[in-house]
């Protein structure tokens, strides 16, 4: 066991006798703890107890920090590190130490300072000396929130002061702006009035112009669909020349002259209808003179009427078969149109195989060349279709009408070959005879094809 001094020994007596009753003051404890901290460097390893070994490395200040609390019980419950911690005190604070010991703590020194020598030099009467520092320091304190408060109230009240200045600036300043603001208001009334005036005024000229630009937007349509009719007609007429262009040049690739083939088959047809009028008719020297073909009555005549009524009418079966009897006669059909006209309820494909059998039919009856059109523009597949013998099927390409071709198929026969197009619509009727075919409608083949 280590010897200890009187000093040290009358000190353990006095532990014993003197306990506090209230925990150290806050401030107190920091500054022993603090005190304890700075003393490890003069301590050996042993010296220290062994929970507060492991701080022994540290600085004071994270020594502190991180092992207060193990200094602090360690300073409570081992009387021999407290010792050691007041001998080096005495070292240190030999003044402070020495006037605490004797009871007589110096008038001008800190409380705090003094309360912590006494806790750890243990002097008869330290317990006092703790509770009057902590008094003392829970005064200074006080005093200070005291202070602290008198000046944040005094602080306060500049700020009240301030903002009550403030806030009667502010009070002139609104006033002086609502006064401001009534009399732009007033202005802004007059304005307003005048605006709503012109507003009305507005109004009524936006009605007329909306008038007329409905007027302008009406007429802009109606230009703008004869605008795309004549774009779609030349655009049909472009496509036309386009593919005769490329009919020509493949053509010329194959060594063949569509001139030549249209010139014979011309030739063929004149021919033929020579001879078959010269074998049917056996004419006797003509004597019709030009000056007797003039649409005139003559005294005693038949009227123009007379001769109408002997004529075939247009829904006469009979006309088609005239027509179809010409030399080299050329049947064209609009297949849906005569179709969707004579069994509109049937499903497509019956009614392609129904029109096909009634041409087949007409065909062998009549000797004449037959080609009907559907519209293929809207197929997603190609339609397996055998078609009937003496009969041409054919569908338009995507993007293509059937009307185009059958306007394409009159354009390609030479003139003067007989051509009869069948369809009831008007404005493929009215290119096929301009182009020099003849059209009749789907009414007469499909009452022609009921007679079969």
């Amino acid at each position: 066991m280590e010897p200890r001094d009187g000093a040290e020994v009358r000190a353990c007596g006095q532990d014993e006798a003197e306990v506090l009753d209230r925990p150290l003051p806050g401030r107190v404890r920091h500054k022993v703890v603090a005190v304890a901290g700075e003393a490890f460097p003069s301590f050996t390893l042993a010296e220290l107890p062994p929970g507060l070994r492991q701080y022994a490395r540290f600085t004071p200040p994270r020594r502190i920090k991180f092992g207060g609390a193990a200094i602090a019980a360690a300073l409570e419950n081992e009387t021999g590190f407290r010792h050691r911690v007041a001998a080096r005190l005495r070292e240190t604070e030999p003044e402070l130490a020495a006037a605490v010991e004797s009871g007589t703590p110096p008038a001008a020194a800190d409380p705090v300072e003094v309360a912590a020598a006494a806790y750890l030099l243990r002097p008869p009467g330290w317990t006092k000396l703790v509770d009057a520092a902590g008094e003392e320091a829970q005064r200074l304190q006080e005093a200070k929130d005291v202070e602290d408060r008198e000046r944040e109230l005094a602080r306060l009240r500049a700020e009240l002061a301030q903002a009550r200045g403030a806030a009667r600036e502010d009070a002139e300043r609104l006033r002086a702006e609502l006064e401001s603001a009534r009399k732009e208001n007033d202005a802004l009334h007059r304005r307003l009035r005048s605006a709503l005036s012109d507003v009305r005024r507005g109004e009524a000229e936006q009605r007329k112009l909306r008038a007329a630009l409905d007027d302008l937007r009406s007429r802009s349509a109606a230009a703008q669909v004869a605008a795309d009719s004549e774009g779609r007609r030349l655009r049909a007429r472009l496509a036309e020349a386009e593919a005769a262009v490329e009919a020509g040049r493949r053509a010329a690739r194959e060594g063949r002259s569509i001139e030549d083939m249209r010139l014979r088959l011309l030739l063929d047809t004149v021919l033929d209808a020579a001879q078959g009028l010269r074998r049917e008719l056996a004419l006797p020297p003509v004597q019709l003179r030009p000056a007797q073909t003039v649409d005139a009555v003559e005294p005693g005549g038949v009227t123009p009427r007379d001769v109408e009524q002997r004529a075939l009418a247009g829904d006469d079966p009979a006309l088609l078969d005239q027509l179809l009897a010409l030399p080299r006669a050329h049947l064209v059909v609009d297949g849906y149109n005569v179709t969707k006209a004579g069994y509109p309820t049937m499903p497509l494909e019956k009614q392609r195989l129904r029109l096909l059998g009634g041409l087949a039919v007409l065909a062998a009856q009549t000797g004449a060349e037959m080609t009907c059109v559907f519209d293929g523009a809207e197929l997603t597949a190609p339609v397996l279709l055998t078609p009937p013998r003496g009969v041409r099927v054919l569908f338009s390409k995507p993007g293509q009408t059937a009307d185009e071709v059958i306007r394409q198929l009159v354009r390609a026969e030479p003139p003067g070959r007989p051509v009869t197009v069948v369809s009831s619509d008007r404005e493929v009727a009215e290119g096929v005879a301009r182009a020099g075919a003849r059209p009749v409608s789907s009414a007469l083949l499909l009452k022609r094809l009921a007679r079969s």
